[in-house]
């Protein structure tokens, strides 16, 4: 019988029985790097890109390994953006609000004052047209983005002394993680864009006054609490704040149909994977601190109406001088609005009952 005809008419198994089996081509292994603006001791938002990482393993099989690297480690914690831009690196994983200074729009896709929440901006990325209009900007990078995190509704931070009025905000050195410092700027504060390892040194010596990270649970492990005994909520510039997995777009590319699938589906994984251990975590970090001697504080009301009104007029300055903002404000803004309004019905009705019954 012609050797075509076997190939043709039997099944596999006649095939490998008739000594022919066909060419298989296995993938290629692939090797990553990846850039993280965090220290290794944060294991909720550092863990992200370990998470991350080891689901991309698992389920390509072990043919496709990322290693992580804790900011500093092969590039400043703030220049993995520019690590990728050039190929220095594969991946970064980072809050984008970081390099408000090459383009503010970066902070819409990470979290601005009196912005979204955490369910919203998942909402608007994957549902509404936020990941669509982040990486058209991204393009100008040379990157791709993925949403990687979360850290839900962050504190309002720790503070040397009591807050009691908007006076008390004036010529205030407030670490602060990029973009928010635009509008603290507005109000009195001085800011201060200091990476998450090198917080504490400065609050201890005096160099700032203030700082916020991102809630009882890191702020625990960091130990500011040692060093500045008044803890203030809400931290009105991150409602939401989203970590996002930034890919060169070449290597990105460059990957089979089935790798991109699983980048995608890891990064999602590890988005889901951080709030849901900042949800569990915190609370009991919150206790042990109060118990401690931390002392809990709101802001002042005249505090949280003075930034709300710096963070408009900053914004409608934006909308007047960078196309970029401008283009993207709109649709965020409107979904902001659309998405508050059924909140106010539904989750904010009911998390306000449950939190005042006696459970």
């Amino acid at each position: 019988m012609d050797r075509r005809s076997i190939i043709k008419n039997a099944g596999i198994a006649g095939v490998l029985a008739a000594g022919a089996a066909p060419a298989v081509h296995a993938q290629a292994a692939v090797r990553w790097r990846l850039a993280s603006s965090f220290p290794k001791a944060l294991d909720t938002i550092y863990g992200a890109a370990e998470v991350f990482a080891k689901k991309v393993k698992e389920m390509s099989g072990g043919k496709f390994e990322i290693s992580t690297h804790a900011g500093g480690e092969i590039t400043p914690p703030f220049g993995v953006v520019d690590a990728v831009k050039d190929g220095a690196v594969e991946c970064a994983h980072t809050a984008p609000y970081y390099f408000f200074g090459k383009n503010e729009a970066f902070a819409l896709g990470c979290a601005i004052p009196f912005g979204l929440n955490s369910r919203q901006m998942t909402a608007w990325m994957y549902e509404g047209n936020g990941l669509k209009l982040m990486r058209e900007f991204y393009t100008k990078y040379n990157m791709i983005s993925f949403p990687m995190g979360n850290t839900g509704a962050q504190m309002g931070g720790w503070y040397r002394k009591e807050i009691k009025s908007v006076k008390d905000l004036q010529g205030l050195k407030f670490r602060t993680g990029g973009f928010p410092g635009k509008v603290m700027e507005k109000i009195g504060v001085v800011p201060q864009n200091i990476p998450g390892g090198e917080i504490y040194t400065a609050l201890e010596k005096g160099t700032i006054d203030a700082a916020e990270w991102v809630g009882p649970y890191d702020d625990q492990k960091l130990g500011f609490n040692k060093v500045a005994p008044y803890y203030y909520y809400p931290g009105w510039w991150e409602g939401g704040p989203q970590l996002d997995l930034y890919i060169n777009q070449k290597a990105y590319d460059a990957l089979s149909a089935e790798n991109k699938a699983i980048v995608e589906c890891a990064a999602a994984y590890a988005h889901t994977d951080m709030q849901a251990k900042y949800d569990a975590r915190n609370p009991a970090a919150l206790k042990q601190l109060v118990g401690s001697g931390t002392k809990l504080r709101p802001f002042p009301n005249d505090v949280m109406a003075a930034a709300f009104k710096a963070a408009e007029a900053l914004y409608a300055e934006l909308n007047d001088k960078n196309e970029d903002w401008k283009k993207i404000y709109a649709d965020y803004s409107k979904f902001r609005a659309d998405s508050n309004l059924w909140f106010r019905f539904t989750e904010a009705k009911f998390d306000g009952f449950m939190q005042n019954q006696k459970l």
